[in-house]
Parts: structure tokens; sequence; C-alpha cells
């Protein structure tokens, strides 16, 4: 199905209210329009990413993106990108933003959990959903993303998700047991830590950047970075041969912007690039699926990776959790057990509870 948008001409002037709700968004920039930017000046923003430039999604995500924008805006709206740690690595990237020091970052939301009470729903809650399509109907249709775009406004910021995908792990060592999965050093991040602690692991944060050398180096047992794409693109095979399914979630990959510059564009590259962004978190979204199955046959067929699922023992463990952590992140606030809901409600719908 084709992606069509309309909007009034009295939205043209989108400001943070209309910016906030996420559901009007302007055309894609027509040749008048793009005119009309190039007679005010070329506008360079540049972009801190939580993506080491090894990532795939640096390349595939925030390249591409930023291509498109280029391209509909006749060069006329430019990125400057920086990879993971040229200012800031992932957990900083959210006071980068907020404060204005960059205009616009990506992140994982579970990254700001301390500054909003809905983020790690908007990121993804472990062992809820199994389809990338549920959770992109929970964040654009049912209203995650504009819970927490409500608690983020008055700290100056708004976040667009990027894309869904699936988190799965990869380890240095065979997982046969609960017992193996007991102590196991993961790799993790935001309510993820919490799932894998309940389960009897040991997981601890570590910025992308340093995750191959930590694992090479046995500072960890295992990881993960999405799952199958992030670990192939990461190199993390070369020193973990052990892939374990099922999804333990599906989760998001996010762009936060700075509200007061996104204000300060002219209305039609504000337009541009809301729609470029919209538009893309669909289509990576879908794309993504597919890359997921080749980069597991390229693993299997060259990288001597083995496709293992995890022992029934530790997924009865991991279900458990997943409930207990359900309940508690939606005691946080009355945002948060409203976000709670969308889960428990589209979950029932499904089947799953």
């Amino acid at each position: 199905m084709k992606y069509t948008n309309k909007v009034s001409a009295t939205a043209a002037g989108i400001k943070r209210r209309a910016l906030l709700r996420g559901g009007a968004l302007a055309a894609v920039a027509s040749p008048a329009l793009v005119g009309k930017a190039l007679a005010a000046g070329e506008v360079t923003w540049r972009v801190q990413a939580h993506w080491p430039k090894a990532s795939a999604s640096f390349t595939d995500s925030l390249e591409t993106m930023s291509a498109i924008l280029a391209e509909r805006t006749d060069g006329a709206f430019k990125l400057e990108l920086l990879g993971e740690g040229e200012f800031a690595k992932g957990p900083d990237i959210f006071n980068l933003v907020s404060k204005g020091v960059v205009p616009m970052g990506t992140l994982a939301a579970s990254y700001f959990e301390d500054q909003a009470t809905v983020a790690n729903f908007v990121y993804g809650m472990p062992g809820t959903f199994r389809e990338a399509w549920e959770f992109s109907h929970a964040l654009k249709n049912l209203g995650l993303e504009a819970l927490l775009n409500e608690e983020l406004a008055p700290k100056g910021v708004m976040l667009k998700p990027e894309k869904v995908l699936p988190v799965e792990m990869t380890a240095s060592k065979k997982i046969e047991s609960a017992a193996d999965f007991q102590g196991l050093k993961i790799r993790s991040a935001g309510a993820m830590m919490d799932f894998l602690t309940a389960a009897g692991a040991a997981p601890q944060y570590i910025a992308g950047a340093e995750l191959y050398q930590a694992l090479s180096s046995g500072v960890v047992d295992g990881a993960h970075w999405g799952a199958a794409v992030g670990a192939k693109s990461m190199s993390l095979w070369e020193v973990c041969k052990y892939h374990y399914k099922p999804v333990l979630a599906q989760t998001t990959d996010s762009y936060l912007f700075n509200l007061k510059a996104l204000e300060d564009l002219s209305d039609d590259l504000r337009s541009a690039l809301m729609d470029t962004i919209e538009t893309r978190f669909f289509l990576r979204t879908a794309e993504y699926q597919h890359e997921e199955a080749l980069a597991i046959a390229d693993g299997v067929a060259n990288q001597n990776l083995e496709v293992l699922t995890l022992p029934d023992e530790v997924l009865e463990m991991l279900a458990q959790a997943s409930g207990e952590i359900l309940e508690s992140e939606g005691q946080r606030s009355e945002m948060a057990g409203k976000a709670a809901d969308i889960y428990r409600n589209l979950m029932a719908d499904l089947g799953y509870v």
C-alpha cells in the first residue's frame, strides 16, 4: 500500500503542539517549497549517532535517510553524521540533544529511562510482542509514541522511532541448561537488563564501540546488538559462534530532536524532515526483517555460526520475568500505566495472555 499523507493549509506552520501530536505530517517538499528553502540558505545539522560507523544501521538507516532528505530538498538540508563517541556515547546523547549542543541524535529510548517513565515501553518491553508489525501498531496507532513525546516535551526534545528490530542474543558459550545461563555476562541495556537478571544472567552495559574488544577479551560472554544484522555488522560472530532464538523482544532504534531546533527550521524543511523520518520508519522496518534472514543464512554458511534455541527452563524464567517487569514499569507513573495497558490490551487481542 502506497504511503500517502494529507494536511490542511493551516498545518503548514507546524509548531510544538503539532509536532508532538505526530499525526499531521506535511507532504513531500514541492519544487516551490524547495525554492523557498534555497532562497533562505542551506541548513546543515550535526547528528550524533549511538551507532559506530561500522554498524549496519549507521549506513543503511542514517546515511540512507540523510541522502533522501538532501535529495528531496535539492541539497538545502544536509546532515553531518557523527559516529558513536565523536561527541558523545549512547547514554549521553539525550543530554547533548536536550541542551541543543547538537539538534539531532540517534539512540535507544532505554538510554534515557531515568528521564521519562514511558521510555522503556517505546524501546520495547522484553517477552511481549513477537512480530515487528505488532510493535509498529502499538507505537503509531495505539499511542505509545505520543505518550512518550507528551512526557518529553517539557525537556525540550521529541522522539521519532527509526525502525522496529528484533533482539536476539549471541554468545561465546553454549547454553544447554538453566545452570549454563546462570551468571552469564551479557552486554545489555534498559529493561532488558532486568529481564536477563531475573532469569539468572549477569548483564552489563558496554558501549557499542567497545563491544568487540569486551567479547574477545572475555569481559562479557555474549551480547545483544539488535539481532543477526547487528551481530554480523559488528563482527560479533567472529568471537561468538552461538546465536540464540527465539526473539527476546521487538525493540526500536530512534531519532531524538531538539524541539527549538525543529521550530527554527523553515516550514518546508521541517515538513521534509518529518515526512522522510515517518516514511522511512515503515520502509526500514520491513527491510530489516529481510536483512535478518539474509544475515543468519550468511553466518551459518560462511562463519560457522550455530543457531540454537534457548532451553525451555530458561524460556520459562524469561516469561515469568516479562510479566513482572511489565507490571513494575507500569507503576512508575500514570503515563507509564497507560503504556502498560497498551501492551496488555494488544497482547490479549493477539491471544498472548
